[in-house]
């Protein structure tokens, strides 16, 4: 199940979830389990346009970190300029929304969620359409050096595993020198087994190619995580490949906040 959304209105101006009791708003400020353990942004991986990080954290979450282990979106920015890079894609492979909103980040920056379960190998669906959104955005970005910022929670197995998976799968590279890689510039070694194994000893997944266009499924995807209202609506995955046909098939996402104005757009739509 993903999402695409195009934040606007600058940072952290945006509307907040309705409907929430007392007791998931206080769950919800809650810090990741390990998440202080990771180093909040990695290094860009040479020869991709690859970054990975952890889940940067809203405001609400700070009364529970130190001034020293607080990472929200603005200091994910900060912390990329510094190394001299520019985001151009976050890729968000959380299983909930609860860290932080789409609008708070920059209003330049595409955003695309797609909700991935963790622990498991991700299946094909999911391999997919992270493999499509990577292909795309780099096919609209041939004339500028923009990374591809990627996320789960820790920035590290399900994130190691996509980045992996891609670069195994599309560009070729031996498993083992994937994974190394990822390492290196992650900071911290991809920890789960089962992750490991697929990556160097499970099947190519080979549903995916250069050429494709549209790719549209008529299921309910898996569902998000409980009281996420949206993630049980019915969507179909579009792939849409030019400007002009984005401009004709503008869409409203289903749990979006705001209009995409990405010129080739993947993501569930109603």
């Amino acid at each position: 199940m993903s999402q695409w959304h195009h934040a606007r209105g600058g940072w952290g101006q945006g509307r907040a979830f309705s409907g929430r009791s007392s007791a998931k708003k206080k769950r919800g400020n809650h810090v990741p389990e390990r998440w202080k353990d990771y180093l909040p942004v990695g290094q860009r991986m040479p020869g991709t346009r690859f970054i990975a990080f952890k889940v940067p954290l809203k405001k609400s979450f700070e009364k529970n970190l130190a001034p020293e282990e607080r990472f929200s979106p603005l200091d994910l920015f900060n912390k990329i300029q510094k190394q001299n890079e520019e985001l151009g894609l976050i890729i968000d492979l959380t299983y909930t929304h609860r860290y932080y909103k789409p609008e708070d980040l920059p209003e330049t920056i595409p955003y695309l969620k797609i909700y991935t379960i963790g622990h498991q190998v991700p299946d094909d669906d999911t391999i997919f359409k992270f493999k499509c959104a990577v292909n795309e955005f780099l096919k609209e970005n041939t004339d500028n050096d923009k990374l591809i910022g990627v996320h789960c929670t820790h920035g590290l197995n399900r994130t190691g595993y996509l980045i992996c998976r891609y670069l195994i799968d599309v560009q070729g590279m031996r498993p083992d020198d994937a994974i190394e890689l990822f390492n290196r510039c992650r900071g911290h070694c991809l920890e789960r087994q089962n992750y490991i194994e697929d990556l160097q000893k499970g099947p190519i997944r080979k549903k995916f190619s250069q050429n494709q266009n549209v790719y549209q499924r008529g299921h309910v995807p898996p569902p998000g995580p409980p009281g996420e209202d949206y993630s049980q609506r019915r969507y179909s995955w579009n792939v849409k490949p030019n400007a002009s046909q984005a401009a004709q098939n503008t869409v409203w996402y289903p749990g979006s906040y705001y209009r995409l104005s990405y010129p080739t757009y993947c993501g569930w739509t109603e």
